[in-house]
């Protein structure tokens, strides 16, 4: 397709960048060697460059597969924030060949047993009169943070564990790494259609190469990933464009040199990112770039406070652009600062929980909610943690003719006072608790909001709280407070909620039916 737009090998050449630039940073030399470039000048970075960083010396484990114990659920590929974990899928032939070329014998058996027969990939498939594959998980030590998301996950399935790093288990997983890289691309003829998380299997989704500066078991990285490998499988990464708001995602996402984008991104102010999409998607249509996929990264602050009324213009605008909102419940990127979207009592700095004080006194400000009353506008709120619910709302804002919003909880560990490998169990408990109900809301199902409302994914769906039936505990806001470090005063010595927190649940609840009632269940 012609174009006057300059091509990235006209303004940055890729290979000089990563090698002189990213080599001197990566040696420590870039400070008192490299000189002011038109690169720097214009902020630009090469696509993937994250891919050259090395975080293996940052923590003192690492997680160690245990190929018996793997279904091929792919679990732990999906959730890790940092792309540190990959799956791959081998026929016989191909992983012969390529073990053909590893001369040591030892060696050669070692890296042969990195493959399982699953019955996912294997059995499955030989019961059909077909070949039978073979599965592995591969972990890359210059990405691993040693967060221990992927052993969360796989916890009722024990194929990972945390190990301490040595000299000697650390050139295995480099040799492992290397032999994940040898080998071809998992055939599709045994991608599971049905399992999408299947779709990080393929290069074409793989948009997100790892190597951002992001803490270790980010919320929000694991989001972008998500978000990027689904419009990536089915579009292709040269069909895929960027928009992001100043934030957390940028500043760890292009600390020079490193960028973990592959795709075309730029970064723009902290107010203006749907209204920066909206002048690229006039353009890109302009240019005959109609069927090219347009995302918009923010945070809470961005989206929900400062940045509203950008949003809000953009959705009443008809426009072709996605948007990917971060939900922390706070301004991460200021050392945690209340938004709108924080929660009534919640510890954050400019609602300090104190004698007179307890915490943020204003209710939440539900930012699904609102997108649905704006005409014609695709939005959903869903979580990492359930792949299904997340991936189809993302397939379907891409393949909506629109405007959407999807809004996703991002656990923010610092600031929510919780452990690195527990975001994704927060996210999920922060569903069941109805602090962060799910929901899809598509214009297309219907004329009446009950048509186009769906809250399947929740728990208990007809009820107000979620009940587990093994125990009988009651799953509310109280239950899912007690976890996390940022409503720890609500708790007196014998552990008993204050009135304030209390409140808070309250206002939780009738979100709750709000939801209930738009959805034509009560």
């Amino acid at each position: 397709m012609s174009t006057n737009a300059p091509n990235l090998d006209e303004l940055l050449d890729i290979e000089d960048f990563n090698e002189r630039i990213v080599g001197a940073y990566n040696t420590g030399s870039a400070e008192k060697g490299l000189p002011a470039d038109v690169s720097v000048a214009r902020s630009l970075m090469a696509p993937g460059s994250g891919v050259l960083r090395d975080f293996s010396y940052i923590a003192p484990e690492i997680p160690e597969f245990i190929m018996e114990n793997c279904v091929g659920c792919m679990d732990c590929v999906t959730e890790c924030p940092d792309t540190a974990i990959l799956g791959k899928i081998a026929t016989k032939e191909q992983l012969e060949e390529t073990l053909a070329k590893t001369e040591d014998p030892d060696k050669r058996e070692f890296l042969r047993k990195q493959f399982v027969e699953t019955t996912k990939y294997h059995k499955n498939f030989e019961k059909k009169g077909q070949e039978g594959a073979y599965f592995g998980i591969f972990i890359d030590p210059t990405k691993c943070k040693g967060c221990a998301e992927c052993v969360e996950v796989c916890a009722d399935k024990d194929a990972l564990k945390m190990i301490d790093k040595t000299e000697e288990n650390l050139e295995e997983f480099r040799d492992t790494w290397q032999f994940y890289n040898d080998l071809p691309e998992s055939p599709k003829e045994y991608l599971i259609e049905k399992s999408v998380q299947d779709m990080m299997l393929t290069d074409r989704s793989l948009l997100y190469v790892g190597g951002a500066g992001s803490c270790m078991g980010c919320g929000e990285a694991t989001a972008i990933r998500m978000m990027l490998a689904a419009t990536g499988f089915t579009y292709g990464e040269d069909a895929v464009g960027m928009v992001a708001s100043t934030g957390c995602n940028t500043v760890y996402t292009s600390t020079y040199p490193y960028n973990p984008y592959t795709i075309p991104w730029t970064n723009s102010l902290f107010e203006n990112g749907p209204t920066d999409a909206m002048g690229v998607r006039a353009r890109w249509d302009q240019m005959g770039w109609e069927d090219k996929k347009l995302w918009v990264l923010g945070g809470d602050g961005a989206m929900l406070d400062i940045g509203f009324q950008a949003l809000s213009r953009m959705l009443m605008s008809g426009m072709d652009i996605n948007v990917l909102v971060l939900d922390t419940q706070v301004y991460s990127n200021t050392g945690g600062q209340a938004s709108t979207a924080t929660y009534m009592g919640q510890n954050t700095k400019m609602s300090v929980h104190g004698s007179e004080v307890p915490g943020k006194t204003e209710r939440r400000k539900e930012l699904g909610n609102i997108c649905m009353a704006h005409p014609d506008v695709f939005v959903a709120q869903t979580i990492c943690t359930l792949p299904n619910h997340f991936y189809k709302a993302i397939m379907a804002a891409n393949e909506f003719p629109g405007p959407a919003v999807i809004n996703v909880f991002t656990t923010c560990q610092p600031e929510h006072g919780v452990a690195d490998h527990m975001a994704g169990h927060q996210a999920k408990l922060a569903m069941e608790s109805r602090a962060f109900p799910i929901f899809i809301h598509d214009p297309r199902e219907g004329e009446r909001l009950k048509d186009r409302l769906s809250l399947r994914g929740n728990p208990a769906v007809n009820d107000d709280w979620y009940k587990i039936r093994k125990t009988g505990e009651v799953v509310d806001f109280v239950n899912f407070a007690r976890t996390e470090g940022r409503f720890a005063k609500h708790f007196d010595e014998e552990g008993n909620p204050s009135e304030a927190l209390l409140a808070a649940q309250e206002d939780r609840l009738q979100n709750w039916r709000t939801l209930q009632e738009m959805a034509g269940i009560i």
